[in-house]
């Protein structure tokens, strides 16, 4: 009794045209992932940095949606918005794939309508790319831009090659 059903299923699909035979689904691509204890290792090295140097600061790192995977803020970090600033950087970077920093050149440059994609888009943040694909950002705020991009590019060092 069960045979005849069995049998009608697979002469259905010999009878399957074969450009439908061909349209089979292809398989899933890779992806890449940023893990939290890669995270982790970002955030130390940045902190280390970060306190080698005398600038304590706010850290952000996101995976590649913008949404955050671990903050935090070092004692003495000199911006109170700081946390924010730091997120708001990373998820800019992320989405866009690039520092936020050619956003901010965008705007203050050639192209100010990028102001209105409503992202933040001051210098400060790095793609963490791992294997080829962008996973992530980190978004640094500190005293200055120029040490947010020095502490994001030392992290970043410690797990790109």
């Amino acid at each position: 009794m069960f045979v005849k059903p069995a049998c009608l299923a697979v002469a259905s699909f010999l009878m399957l045209p074969p450009a439908m035979a061909a349209d089979a689904p292809a398989s899933v691509a890779h992806k890449a992932i940023l893990t939290l204890a890669t995270a982790q290792r970002i955030a130390a090295h940045a902190r280390k940095v970060a306190a080698d140097h005398g600038w304590p600061c706010a850290l952000a790192i996101v995976d590649d949606g913008g949404w955050p995977i671990l903050t935090l803020r070092m004692d003495g970090a000199p911006v109170v918005a700081g946390i924010e600033l730091a997120q708001g950087k990373a998820r800019t970077s992320a989405l866009f794939k690039r520092p936020s920093a050619d956003l901010e050149n965008a705007i203050n440059t050639a192209r100010p309508a990028a102001i209105t994609a409503g992202l933040l888009m001051m210098k400060g943040a790095l793609p963490i790319i791992i294997e080829g694909q962008v996973v992530g950002a980190i978004g640094i705020s500190a005293d200055t831009p120029a040490h947010d991009d020095e502490i994001a590019s030392a992290a970043l060092a410690s797990v790109q090659p």
